[in-house]
Parts: C-alpha cells; sequence; structure tokens
C-alpha cells in the first residue's frame, strides 16, 4: 500500500501536483534510425559464429563493428541479463540509466544501446525484436527493460541471509574473468547495469516498486543487434527463469540461451562506419 506522508501537505498541493509532465530530453537531433540501411543489411547474412549460454551461467564473446548478433529462445522461456563493452576499452561500457533517458523504460527495435561518459555514442541497436507485439499490459509491464540493475549476491544476502553464486552479476563476473583472463576482483568492477533480454517488468502503479512477471518468450524468438562498434559481449541466463516467480535460487526452472552472430554481405555496409566517441571538449568550465 502506499506509504502515508510525514508532512502536512501545503495548500497548493493539488495546483503542484497539475504541473505539466515534459519530456527531459529532446531527442529529435539524435541520429535517426535508418531503418532502410538495417534492413537491407541483414538481408543477407552469412553465420560467422555460435554459442550457447547454459543456465544459471554466463559466456562472453565478441561481435566486430558491422556484424549483427542475435539472442535466441531455444528450449524454454529464459531471461538473459546483457553486458556491453568496448573490446579494446573495457572502461566504455553499456550505459543503461542514459539509454534509458533517451529512449524509455523498455527497448525494442530502433532504439541503442548507448556507452558511458565520455565517449557516450551508440555501441549497438536493435535491429528485429520479434516480441515487439508486446507493447504494455494491463499492469504496465513490457518486455526488455533497462531499468533493472541485475540480481547480485551482495542483495540476495542482505534480504535472504545467504550465499548465492549463480546470480547474474557473479555469472557475468566469472564470464568477463575467463574470457580476458582476469582475477575475478578485476573483473567485477566491470560488471555493470544490464540490458533484461526477454524480461517483463514494470513500476506498481500504488507504490512504484519494481516486479517481475513471467517472461512472454518462447522457442524461436529472438532480440537481434547491430554492433556499431567492437564489442565484447557478455550474457547470463538468468537463474530465475522466466522471472515469474522466483529470482537468484535453484528452484525455478531455466533454459540455455543461443547466441548467434552474422556478417552482412560487404556491399550492405558501403558508406556506413562506426559512430565516433563524443566531441565534447571536457574542459568542465576551466577553460
Amino acid at each position: 500500500m502506499t506509504r502515508p506522508p510525514y508532512t502536512t501537505p501545503p495548500p497548493d498541493a493539488a495546483a503542484r501536483r497539475r504541473a505539466p509532465p515534459v519530456l527531459s530530453y529532446s531527442v529529435e537531433q539524435l541520429p535517426s534510425f535508418d531503418g532502410t540501411f538495417y534492413r537491407e543489411a541483414r538481408a543477407e547474412l552469412s553465420k560467422v559464429a555460435k554459442l550457447t549460454v547454459p543456465p544459471r551461467d554466463a559466456k562472453a564473446f565478441e561481435v566486430p563493428a558491422g556484424h549483427f548478433f542475435r539472442i535466441v529462445c531455444v528450449e524454454g522461456p529464459q531471461v538473459g541479463d546483457l553486458n556491453l563493452w568496448n573490446a579494446h576499452d573495457l572502461t566504455e561500457r553499456f550505459y543503461s540509466g542514459k539509454t534509458r533517458a533517451l529512449h524509455a523504460t523498455h527497448i525494442s527495435t530502433g532504439n541503442r544501446l548507448w556507452s558511458t561518459f565520455p565517449s557516450l555514442r551508440p555501441m549497438a541497436t536493435i535491429t528485429h525484436d520479434t516480441l515487439d507485439w508486446y507493447g504494455w499490459d494491463e499492469d504496465g509491464a513490457g518486455v526488455h527493460d533497462v531499468i533493472g540493475t541485475r540480481c547480485d549476491p551482495y542483495t540476495n544476502l542482505l534480504l535472504k541471509g545467504t550465499e548465492y553464486h549463480y546470480c547474474c552479476h557473479s555469472n557475468l563476473t566469472r564470464a568477463l574473468a575467463t574470457e580476458r583472463n582476469l582475477a575475478l576482483a578485476e573483473a567485477e568492477v566491470h560488471v555493470h547495469d544490464v540490458m533484461n533480454v526477454f524480461m517483463c517488468t514494470g513500476y506498481t502503479r500504488d507504490t512504484h516498486q519494481y516486479f517481475m512477471k513471467a517472461s512472454p518468450v518462447r522457442p524461436g524468438d529472438f532480440i537481434e543487434f547491430f554492433a556499431e562498434i567492437d564489442l565484447l559481449v557478455a550474457l547470463s541466463a538468468c537463474p530465475g527463469g522466466d522471472c515469474g516467480a522466483s529470482h537468484s535460487d535453484d528452484s525455478a526452472q531455466c533454459h540455455p540461451l543461443k547466441v548467434e552472430v552474422y556478417r552482412p554481405r560487404e556491399s550492405a555496409l558501403a558508406g556506413w562506419h562506426s559512430p565516433p566517441p563524443n566531441r565534447y571538449s571536457r574542459s568542465h568550465g576551466t577553460r
């Protein structure tokens, strides 16, 4: 239930609440989604790599700029937690908060995954999503959120009093450490807030608490990305399975996820180039 206020509302409380909403960012200046370019680029693809992410585990892999990669549901409803890094610089990584501010709480075809400061540029573009039909349901939930942080062993210990080692945070840490031959502590600092692939989430209308419900994903569904820069990608098959009941434990039914990497025909990328890092001077008012 809604928490009662501790203070007495001021006389003009109703008028203050009636202030009109204003979008935080005018995004008309963002690079537009060139649907024709991406449709033509994905019209003739050659599969160059594939891998399987086991349940309650993660895998890391590289995707060269100008390639597509898909995350595919193969055996049953399964949520995946996605991290992205610049393959040549782990300090440039996916920025879920800015992606949310520039696009929406849940993202789909035509939206981009943006990188952290100071680069702030598109890392990947969503080019196809078989769950785009879902939209918003009667609970206010949508699919593919950038509002959840990732399940982690620290919060799990805080709330349950026990250690669980297969939360997505730990899975991603192990995967990055293995892929880049890093110590766990060194890898962990690079693991970041995720895109929750296939996850169905929202905020309750009364208390505005983050909630999850069973994912609508089914075998054969996939989401496809175009790598705008050379990417290192890590994907965790969440221990919550479809996240419809339990989370971060061994009770949920979990399934693997498949990853496929595709190369378009060379001519399809004629004239395309990776977006440059943000050109802000970084003077921060000192000049």
